[in-house]
């Protein structure tokens, strides 16, 4: 019976289509559910040895503090370490790269991303 279910769950998995958002140029940093991305805010450019990506998210129902909650949980699942909170910036490292999340306006909520190499 166990493994009935466990093959109907995977048919089911197989059918839904979930789609996780990534900020752009970012293939592993979330963008956290009701922030949406400001297509014409963004930055990157960079070579084989650095980088630097930067993006504006926006949201009308979210606050800081529940952002900032959603990427200390959510980003050492992906292998980025909390270095801790600046200001109104938290920051986390990464195999030679900072993660920087800004608050810069409260209402509406504008949050910055910023990835960069250390140097």
């Amino acid at each position: 019976m166990k493994y009935v279910f466990l093959v109907l769950f995977g048919l089911i998995l197989s059918f839904t289509k979930v789609e996780a958002a990534f900020v752009e140029g970012l293939e592993d940093l979330p963008v956290m559910e009701g922030l949406t991305q400001e297509p014409n805010d963004a930055i990157s450019f960079g070579n084989e040895e650095s980088r630097l990506v930067e993006a504006v998210l926006t949201s009308k129902t979210l606050n800081f503090n529940k952002v900032k909650n959603f990427y200390k949980n959510t980003l050492p699942q992906m292998g980025w370490a909390y270095q801790g909170m600046r200001e109104n910036t938290i920051i986390f490292e990464r195999e030679g790269e900072v993660v920087e999340i800004s608050k810069e306006g409260a209402n509406p909520l504008k949050v910055r991303i910023t990835v960069k190499s250390k140097i």
